[in-house]
Order: structure tokens, then C-alpha cells, then sequence
């Protein structure tokens, strides 16, 4: 029984690794379109290989084995004879999220290696987070389920939520920032005065 368990929290671990990869892989295979030729190219050609390895090899696989576990974990644990907890219902909610969620990188990763980018660096740092945030809300329901606090839990998310949000418009800020000192450090010096 806690073998299945393990095996079950071992493949989340995975599909969550490979899903925050994934999409710090899109972010630079995006930000390579900003790059000169051959640069540009030779990037890409190299972000493909790794996204496609990425998923096809890690993340696909663990999500299906998280599901295959986490069922089997349901069956072995009695959830699905005894009837299944309200927590258990809102976890599998969430957990049906994360699928659309692994569904949507799926699309972008077929849209990226037709060579469309339909979402900025930015846009994708943004959906990045979602993934942290289902992360967090999956295991507080697991591990905080006897005491579970909906008010607090809420107030909790939102917080999280305007945090993540806070400190990626910080960074694209500060990244903002550094390449206009670094494009400006490029110019001839008789040129930094216009």
C-alpha cells in the first residue's frame, strides 16, 4: 500500500519538475527570436530538442503515472468503498486543473515547434506560476485536510497569488533595466550622450 504512495508522490515530483522546466524552456526559446542569425537558429534548434525530450520523455510519463498511482492509491486507501472526503473531491478538482494545465503547455510546445510564438517571455513567466500555485493548493488540501480553514486557505491563496504576480513584474523590471544598461554599454562612446 505505501509502496503505491511512494510511487504516486515520486511521479508528481517528476511531472512537476519537468512542467516547471518546460516552460522556462518556452521563455528561452522565445527570447532566441530576439537573438541574431545564425545565434538564433542554432538556439532554437537546441531549445526543440530539449523540449521535446523534456516532455515526451519525463513530464507526459509522470503525469500518466501520477494518475495511475494516485488511483490505485484511492483504491488501496479505501476512498473509493468508503466514499470520498469533501478535501479528496476539491484535491481531485484541483488535479483535474493541473491536467488542462499540462494540456495547455502540450499546445504551446506544438505550437513552438512549428516555429509560432503566440505568447511573450512575459506571458509565459505568468503561466509559469500557475503550476506553483496548484502545487501549493494540492498539498495544503493533503497535508492540512482535518483542520482545513476555507477563509484562511483563500486569503492564503490570494496572497500567493499577488506575491508570484509581484515578483515577476519585479524581475521583468529588473531585466528591463539590465538590457537597456547592456545595449547602452554596446554604443560607441560618442554615442551615449544622445
Amino acid at each position: 500500500m505505501f509502496y503505491i504512495k511512494a510511487f504516486h508522490i515520486i511521479f508528481i515530483v517528476t511531472w512537476f519538475s519537468g512542467m516547471f522546466y518546460l516552460v522556462r524552456l518556452f521563455i528561452y526559446n522565445t527570447e532566441a527570436n530576439a537573438k541574431p542569425e545564425p545565434q538564433r537558429t542554432i538556439l532554437q534548434d537546441q531549445y526543440r530538442v530539449m523540449i521535446r525530450r523534456l516532455l515526451l520523455g519525463i513530464t507526459l510519463p509522470s503525469a500518466l503515472l501520477t494518475l495511475v498511482f494516485g488511483t490505485l492509491t484511492l483504491i488501496e486507501f479505501g476512498y473509493l468503498s468508503s466514499g470520498i472526503p469533501l478535501w479528496l473531491w476539491v484535491k481531485i478538482g484541483f488535479v483535474v486543473g493541473l491536467y488542462g494545465y499540462q494540456f495547455t503547455l502540450a499546445r504551446i510546445y506544438a505550437q513552438q515547434m512549428r516555429g509560432e510564438f503566440r505568447y511573450s517571455a512575459y506571458a509565459l513567466r505568468i503561466w509559469n506560476e500557475v503550476a506553483t500555485i496548484l502545487l501549493v493548493v494540492i498539498v495544503f488540501l493533503v497535508e492540512v485536510r482535518s483542520a482545513l480553514n476555507v477563509l484562511w486557505s483563500l486569503v492564503a491563496l490570494l496572497l500567493l497569488i499577488a506575491g508570484l504576480v509581484l515578483a515577476t513584474r519585479i524581475y521583468r523590471s529588473y531585466r528591463s533595466r539590465n538590457t537597456k544598461e547592456e545595449k547602452s554599454s554596446r554604443l560607441p562612446p560618442d554615442l551615449h550622450d544622445h
